[in-house]
Parts: C-alpha cells; structure tokens; sequence
C-alpha cells in the first residue's frame, strides 16, 4: 500500500560537487539548504546581502554585484537609530553610515567575485509581494520597520518577474558562461499578506519561473521543487513547526535528502558519509572524558579529519576535539 504521493524528481545535469562553489541567494529556505551544504563541508557563500524574499530584490543586487554598482549616501536613510538601506536586510545595518556603506561595497565587490568563478548558483523565491516607497518610487526589499504608510504595496505581474529575472541570467552569462543556475520556489506561506494573496504571488512566481525555464534550457537552468515536496509529499502540518507556517526539522531533513538526490554528484557520497561520520563524532559526549577508550576515540576522530583535509584543504571542523 502506497501512503504517500511521490514526486518524481529529475537530475541535474551538472550536480554541486565538492570540487564546486555554490552561492545561495533568497528566502528563509535558501538557509536550510545552505546549512546543509556547511554541514558537509560543501563550499558556499549565503546571502551576502541578507535574507531576500521578492525577485526584483534579487535581480537588483545581482546587478549591483556584476556591474559594480556601489552604494552611496544617497542610498542609505537613518531610522531607529540606525542607518539602514531598503534593498537589503537590517542585518546588515549599522549605526553609522559609514560603516554601512562600507560594509555593502565590500559585500558588492565579494559577491561581483564570486558570481565570476563559482560553479553554481542557487536563488529561492518567496514572494512576488513588493514594497514601493511613496516619496520616490524605490522598489524596497525590507521596509525596516518603517511605518506602513510610507509604501504601496504591490504584486509584480509574471511578466514583471520574467523581465527581471531574464537580464540577470543573461548578464550572468556574459561574466560566467559555465555557471550552473538552480531555481527553488520557497514553501513557507506568507499569511501576512494573506492566504488568498500568498496563492496569488506564488502563482506568479511559478508562471514567471517555469518561462524563464524554458528561456534559458540550452544554459542548463534547474528547477528544484522544494514547494512541491512540502505541498504534494509532505501533506501534513506534523511537518510544519507551531506556527504552522514554516517547514520543522524533519521536513527540512527530507527535503535535503531530495535535493541531495537531485542536485549533488552521486561520486561525492562516499566523502558526505566520512564528513557525517566526522560531524557525529564531534558532537560525542563521553560520561568518562579522561578515559583511555576516549582518549583514543578523539585521536581515531583526529586521524579521520587529518586524512580529509588532505584530500580537500578547504575544510574546517573547528575545535570540538
């Protein structure tokens, strides 16, 4: 008896390796998947920029990167005693400017490079909700907390996402011609806007996305369906956490299995399985920590390590031993 519909998942054509460098860009879920990737070692970077949910935030600061567009003064605005910019997130505020505006060029300048050498680029889509603010028609990617009546909200028109979307990939293009692009629609529901309202921006996203698929199929771009796992094969809220919103540990761990299944090479399971080994290893608590039997756990565990990191120098476990 089959309990569960089960999609059935394509493979990537040229799948993450740890030979590659991965940058991910997007939502909330951007995060699991690139904590994942940490986990076993996997080199990337993540959200450079801060959390982003809207495409048009996104194609924005990808322009910044490739072109080198810095920020100035003018694109930087003091609320709350902090000085922040609406086309990133408030983690990167600060409370001098120009510590900001240092902070965002340096990112710029590091993201410009990344997106020249990497392998792979990963973007998650969360809405296609946007902020517009009153006074200038500045598209926002975070309002930080800036009182409502300042901003119109609107819902980008797949066509709007598309146009966005399409100058990225190809000015991308231009700069990386063997990058590897891989495209995910967030699961999480955003209720704020509303359930009825959160079906529409997803829609939008899904006919702007799947176009673009087909725009851009002899490059390779790769759709992952994060928010068809969630919805089709998930069905449950057992795999939701309490505000029933955003996908719980469980769903997160299977999701990645999925993406792990389509989306990194299968030759590289061997080393995920040693660095696992590794990872468990470290998080070991022994009852008898001056024993001989740990003592010589931590040195077997220490060996493993040393034997990896000739093989992939890159890697960093830290100081848990």
């Amino acid at each position: 008896m089959e309990l569960q519909t089960r999609l059935t998942l394509p493979h990537h054509p040229q799948p993450i390796s740890y030979q590659g460098k991965v940058l991910l860009l997007g939502s909330c879920f951007a995060g699991h998947i690139g904590g994942k990737l940490s986990h076993y070692q996997f080199r990337n970077t993540l959200n450079p920029f801060g959390t982003l949910f809207q495409p048009r935030a996104i194609a924005n600061l990808l322009d910044r990167a490739l072109t080198r567009r810095y920020f100035r003064e003018e694109d930087c605005f003091y609320h709350r005693e902090r000085w922040h910019s609406h086309e990133v997130h408030s983690d990167l505020s600060n409370p001098a400017r120009e510590e900001l505006i240092k902070t965002l060029n340096r990112r710029i300048e590091e993201t410009g490079e990344l997106l020249s050498g990497i392998s792979h680029l990963v973007i998650t889509l969360g809405t296609a909700w946007g902020y517009i603010r009153k006074d200038n028609g500045q598209w926002v990617a975070n309002c930080h907390k800036v009182p409502q009546k300042e901003f119109e909200k609107v819902l980008a028109s797949p066509d709007e996402i598309l146009k966005e979307l399409r100058k990225a990939l190809s000015d991308l293009f231009k700069i990386n011609p063997g990058i590897s692009v891989i495209f995910t629609v967030s699961p999480v529901r955003h209720s704020k806007d509303g359930f009825v309202e959160n079906q529409r921006s997803k829609s939008h996203l899904f006919v702007a996305l799947h176009q673009l698929l087909e725009e851009f199929e002899d490059r390779g771009v790769f759709y992952f369906p994060a928010y068809e796992l969630l919805m089709d094969e998930l069905r449950d809220y057992r795999f939701y956490e309490a505000d029933m919103l955003h996908p719980n540990t469980l769903a997160v761990d299977y999701i990645w299995e999925r993406f792990r299944e389509s989306c990194i090479i299968p030759a590289d399971e061997p080393v995920m399985t040693r660095v696992g080994e590794i990872r468990r290893g470290m998080q070991h608590r022994p009852f008898y920590p001056d024993s001989l039997e740990y003592k010589t756990f931590k040195a077997d565990l220490a060996e493993k390590i040393k034997d990896l990191k000739k093989e992939y120098p890159f890697m960093t476990f830290g100081s848990g031993l």
